[in-house]
């Protein structure tokens, strides 16, 4: 059986490969930029006001004093987006501007509109008046000053955030390249589930499948969830091994039938097929019967256990990983948290733990092993916000240990 680390080494060697398309910026939510975007230009594309307020020559205020004050005619007002040109500028002259405005020479900056003193003839405001020296630059946002002209925008393998699509519209950047949507599709078997709302006691509803959706949503991956296989399918499903291995389906992934009862058809199945790699089992709980296999072609499979928090932790812990390392994806880095209460377990066997991760009046991040770890409990897994990863090689953790703790959904 492997050990936990030697599984994801396998996992990670056995990627599949993902190819990539060009599709408009802004289609590209939750996609996985194919390779490093560069900004086409500066941005700003020229110096503009931070401020509404009046554009000035700072040089002409340098011996102004509250003694020594000086008038600035006002020779028109400029909003962001107007053409900023002016044909003739004599001294102490100054340009309303609004925050936005295009800031040309001579002018080098800005006295906010709340700081300026007027000089009121007749209720025309020609001047503003300045009495002190304004200094260069004051008030000005810079060309250039967010993003330089072919400085990196979007890094290879970052899954596009909201924020990239603000980026990326302001520079003008149409399209990107980003990896294609792999395809999922999941199977859940058993004689016991159901997909009705009613059953009688000796029956479980669907939920595995449905989960494993809403998780994986946040990805840019196509799910496809299949009718049940019953404990009598075994050739139905290898039917279904061979359909999908001449469909675009690249991942097929199973839950339930994959320990060594005498309805766990799965195994069998898959190994009759032609593999470039296979494990089943590793020493994990929850999630010990885990199988996983890669096909001739590009094309891989992952058993699931059947139950709802053993299927949750190998989402986790192994098929999110193998979706991160397939599709280029930067590896989730744990965080490193104290231990808030006493945990033991069996010596040789790594351990998913459902907590909550909260941080101390001294900001020190704290894991909280619940009560409840079978791997049936759903209660506490409502209740939790992260999982706590206990190494095999250790058997107990005293409080205030150190621990790795991993958020759920593995999106820094």
């Amino acid at each position: 059986m492997l050990d936990y680390k030697k599984a994801i080494l396998k996992i990670k060697r056995n990627k599949i490969k993902i190819k990539s398309e060009k599709i408009l910026s802004i289609n590209s939510i939750n996609r996985v930029s194919s390779s490093d975007v560069y900004s086409p230009s500066n941005y700003p594309a020229a110096n503009n006001s931070s401020f509404d307020g009046y554009a000035i020559n700072s040089i002409e205020t340098k011996n102004l004093t509250k003694k020594k004050i000086k008038k600035f005619r006002i020779l028109k007002t400029i909003a962001a987006g107007d053409n900023p040109k002016i044909k003739k500028v004599p001294k102490y002259s100054a340009i309303e501007v609004m925050t936005g405005a295009i800031i040309q020479k001579p002018y080098d900056a800005v006295i906010p509109i709340e700081q300026i003193k007027f000089n009121n003839k007749k209720n025309k405001f020609n001047y503003i008046i300045v009495d002190r020296k304004i200094n260069k630059n004051d008030y000005i946002r810079f060309e250039g000053s967010d993003f330089k002209k072919k400085e990196k925008v979007i890094s290879r393998g970052e899954l596009i955030k909201p924020q990239h699509i603000l980026a990326l519209k302001s520079l003008g950047i149409k399209k990107i390249l980003v990896k294609k949507k792999p395809s999922i599709v999941f199977y859940t078997t058993g004689n016991e589930i159901s997909n009705n709302e009613k059953i009688p006691k000796w029956k479980v509803r669907n939920s595995n499948g449905y989960y494993i959706n809403s998780y994986l949503n946040s990805l840019p991956i196509s799910f496809k969830q299949k009718k049940i296989l019953r404990d009598h399918d075994s050739l139905k499903f290898k039917k279904e091994i061979l359909s999908n291995l001449k469909s675009k389906n690249e991942i097929i992934l199973t839950s339930g039938a994959v320990s060594a009862g005498k309805y766990d058809f799965i195994p069998g199945i898959i190994k009759k097929f032609k593999l470039r790699y296979y494990f089943k089992g590793v020493s994990i709980r929850p999630g010990k019967p885990i199988m996983f296999a890669k096909f001739l072609k590009n094309k891989v499979f992952f058993g699931l256990p059947g139950n709802p928090i053993s299927s949750a932790a190998c989402i986790r812990f192994f098929v999110l990983p193998f979706l991160y390392f397939s599709m280029g994806m930067k590896e989730n880095k744990p965080i490193n948290v104290r231990l808030k209460n006493s945990f033991s377990k069996k010596k040789n066997f790594t351990r998913f733990i459902k907590g909550k991760l909260t941080f101390s009046n001294k900001g020190i991040a704290q894991f909280e092993v619940f009560k409840g770890q079978e791997s049936f409990r759903i209660k506490p897994f409502t209740k939790s916000n992260a999982w706590g990863l206990f190494p095999s090689g250790k058997r107990n953790f005293k409080k205030g240990d150190l621990i790795e703790c991993y958020t759920p959904t593995g999106i820094n």
